[in-house]
């Protein structure tokens, strides 16, 4: 009995010990003992960042296959994708190394694209690179640099360095040297505040007197009726303009009407010509203008007939008639 219980728990323990065997060996390969074979893809990459053979392959969190090697290629690397045959990727869908933990173990991303065409066993992958969290911290610690820099600077500014005092000791001499100034503007501005506030001045005035106020808001209504009667003024004269462009009325058919034009030259040319003959005495105006003697005679028939209408008084109309013909013939 002793015999065969020490059997058994030999037997247990061996299987025990093959069970934590299995375990181990599947935890270090990355589980693909006895795993069903898929297709190969081929992720090329400038950098896998810390990717290595048996890491997953993972497609919005699902594992889809694995890393089975990595390879140096024409001056970049490439993974080797053991896909589920099961799973189909779009031949637009998009490979990155991604961290899977602070603790720096990687997986490659899939995403899911949006083609028809699936790749084939043996096709390439896009990829595009991401951001290493060994730059990010190589960037950080560049910064850092840069902002101790900055702080001392701002730290020999505020403090002072050899050549020279700080900003505050350089302010401070700056008030103390126009401080004289300073009290003398700060009085001049409180005398003229206090003018205002008592109405001194226009713009104290301004300030406290209603009515001038009132009446500067008028003034200002005026010139915008101003302004605006200006406006309708240069409307009309815009149209008037417009009128004597298109011939319209005396002065823009003078302007713009060929036949009044030439009416107007003739009247001017006769009017020149009339002158003229008035001026060499031709015609009955031109010798009443130009000649003595018709004035003469005129003068002397008018005399003859005041003769003898004065001699009309004691006779009677036919007499007078004749004495009229008489004293003109």
């Amino acid at each position: 009995m002793n015999n065969t219980q020490q059997t058994v728990r030999v037997g247990l323990f061996f299987l025990l010990g093959c069970a934590l065997a299995w375990i181990t060996f599947e935890s270090l390969s990355g589980g693909q003992v006895f795993k069903k074979t898929g297709y190969t893809v081929i992720a090329p990459f400038s950098n896998l960042k810390g990717l290595k053979e048996g890491d997953e392959v993972l497609m919005a969190g699902v594992k889809i296959g694995s890393v089975a090697a990595t390879r140096l290629a024409n001056k970049q690397v490439e993974a080797v994708l053991t896909i589920d045959p099961k799973v189909q990727i779009p031949n637009d869908a998009i490979a990155s190394v991604e961290t899977s933990s602070l603790l720096g173990s990687q997986h490659l991303a899939v995403s899911f694209g949006n083609s028809s065409v699936m790749l084939q066993n043996g096709d390439v992958i896009k990829t595009k690179n991401t951001v290493d969290m060994n730059e990010v911290i190589a960037q950080l610690g560049s910064l850092g640099a840069k902002l101790e820099g900055v702080a001392d600077n701002i730290g020999k500014a505020l403090g002072g360095d050899s050549g020279g005092g700080s900003l505050f000791a350089k302010v401070d001499k700056l008030v103390e040297d126009n401080g004289p100034k300073l009290t003398e503007t700060i009085a001049n501005l409180q005398d003229i505040t206090a003018k205002l506030k008592s109405g001194g001045g226009t713009l104290g005035k301004l300030v406290n007197d209603s009515q001038l106020h009132d009446e500067l808001l008028g003034a200002v209504g005026e010139i915008k009726t101003a302004a605006a009667d200006a406006k309708v003024f240069m409307s009309d004269t815009r149209g008037i303009i417009a009128d004597v462009k298109a011939g319209k009325g005396a002065i823009g058919a003078l302007l713009y009407d060929p036949a009044t034009a030439d009416n107007l030259k003739l009247s001017m040319n006769n009017i020149r010509e009339l002158s003229a003959k008035l001026n060499s005495g031709q015609g009955t105006l031109g010798a009443l203008l130009g000649d003595d003697k018709m004035y003469k005679d005129i003068q002397g028939i008018v005399k003859k007939a005041d003769r003898a209408l004065d001699g009309l008084g004691d006779q009677g109309p036919i007499t007078a008639v004749g004495v009229v013909a008489n004293a003109l013939f």
